[in-house]
């Protein structure tokens, strides 16, 4: 059995543990936890305080025991929750919101399984008729972060919580620093956390699949006024380096290319009735050929400023589309 590495993940095994086994000693279930027999005491009472009966049997070959003829009562949803819960991990894996292992696939057995049959059937049966316009996200291709380091960093940023990292860059150098989390974000398939770095001193956001440790530590904060993680991590993103900065004057008012344009994508202002209107894109790209084909699909009339490069791809793009409406 692989250790759960979240105390309330270990109270609800060690309740599994119990109704598999009709006695289990507390030595076997300290060393089946991963936790000491202390703790196990602990868990038994926090499973009574939660109305699960549990025996605990004193002496030298005591141990612990669900009170006879206790089962779990089935898992009573309306057909709207059930649907509601089946539909939220369902589209969570969809989006790539998931975190390592199968916990998506064994939560909709978990839940299903707990079910009355009659519901059952109908959950089942949504499940195998949905279907998803959206491509389906790997999250274990996109490097899904540890499910503790994002539980940790959840509760700290709740709790005001300074962390200690041990992170990896996309160099693949190793540092340590402090971090006052102010929340998490996700983002186009990945997790980030965002807050104050003692580090460099600067509001920074990191990703979390990249933390190989996070402890929270007894010091606090204080979260200084207008803070945004949202707003922090779409910002800090797009002042990710990339090959080329690229400038292009769109023929168009600014609230229209806000609605076709992500604020995640490129900064957008107005251009001075001067300078000839429109609005002023600055973002960065990794390749030419992509930005020629997002100004394309825009629609809107354009100019580009810089890179004069391309202006290049753009006539390129139009050859060959020219090419392709004369076959």
């Amino acid at each position: 059995m692989t250790q759960p590495s979240h105390p309330t993940t270990r109270v609800l095994a060690m309740l599994e543990l119990l109704q598999a086994n009709h006695r289990m000693g507390g030595a076997e279930l300290a060393r089946r936890l991963g936790v000491d027999q202390r703790t196990v005491r602990r868990y038994a009472a926090r499973l009574d305080d939660l109305g699960v009966p549990v025996v605990a049997e004193r002496g030298r070959h005591g141990g612990y025991r669900l009170m006879p003829g206790y089962k779990l009562p089935p898992l009573m949803l309306t057909d709207d929750e059930a649907t509601a819960v089946v539909l939220g991990l369902l589209a969570g894996r969809r989006m790539g919101l998931g975190l390592p292992g199968q916990a998506t696939e064994s939560a909709l057995a978990k839940v299903q399984r707990v079910l009355p049959a009659a519901l059952r059937d109908r959950v089942q049966a949504l499940r195998d008729t949905l279907g998803f316009t959206a491509p389906d996200r790997d999250a274990a291709a996109d490097a899904a972060p540890d499910t503790g380091a994002v539980l940790t960093l959840a509760a700290a940023a709740r709790e005001r919580r300074r962390v200690r990292l041990r992170y990896r860059s996309w160099r693949d150098e190793e540092t340590e620093r402090d971090l006052d989390p102010h929340g998490l974000v996700f983002h186009s398939g990945r997790w980030y956390v965002t807050g104050h770095d003692h580090r460099s001193g600067e509001t920074r956001t990191f990703r979390v699949d990249r933390i190989r440790a996070a402890e929270a530590g007894p010091a606090t904060f204080e979260v200084p006024g207008g803070v945004d993680p949202v707003r922090d991590v779409v910002r800090s993103l797009a002042r990710v380096p990339y090959a080329h900065e690229v400038e292009v004057v769109l023929d168009t008012t600014l609230a229209e290319a806000r609605r076709r344009i992500p604020a995640s994508v490129a900064a957008l202002t107005e251009n001075g009735e001067e300078d000839g209107g429109g609005v002023v894109m600055t973002t960065r790209a990794e390749r030419l050929d992509g930005m020629a084909r997002m100004l394309a699909g825009l629609g809107f009339p354009f100019t580009v400023r810089r890179p004069a490069e391309l202006r290049g791809h753009v006539r390129d793009l139009a050859r060959r589309l020219e090419e392709q409406a004369a076959r």
